[in-house]
């Protein structure tokens, strides 16, 4: 099995393990988003929203750019990308090796134990 750290890694998952902050990456993936945007529809203070930003931005899943007093918010899916790449080669390894246990237990199964 593939085994290494990645810190970057840790950070794409931490940060969408929140709901609001998948929320906030679902409206990104449709374009660029003001803060007061993003907040809109959360059921949270707008200082709870800047926070899971901040969370999104450490993680690489998002990039503020300032338009004067307005934050624009943009979607990074590189970030992204690193998470499900990490999630195909465990589901590969883990399919391979179910299926190699398959295997074995069909051979096994289909032959009968010696009476002695």
């Amino acid at each position: 099995m593939v085994k290494y750290f990645d810190g970057g890694l840790d950070a794409v998952f931490h940060a969408l393990a929140d709901p609001n902050r998948r929320h906030i990456v679902e409206a990104l993936s449709h374009g660029e988003r003001t803060v007061g945007e993003v907040a809109a529809p959360l059921s949270i203070s707008l200082p709870a929203v800047s926070k899971h930003i901040g969370v999104l931005e450490r993680a690489g899943l998002l990039r503020r750019r300032r338009d004067g007093r307005v934050h624009r918010l943009r979607f990074q899916p590189d970030a992204l990308a690193r998470g499900s790449e990490w999630i195909e080669t465990h589901r590969r390894f883990w399919e391979e090796s179910f299926d190699r246990l398959a295997g074995y237990l069909e051979k096994h199964s289909t032959q009968r134990p010696d009476k002695h």
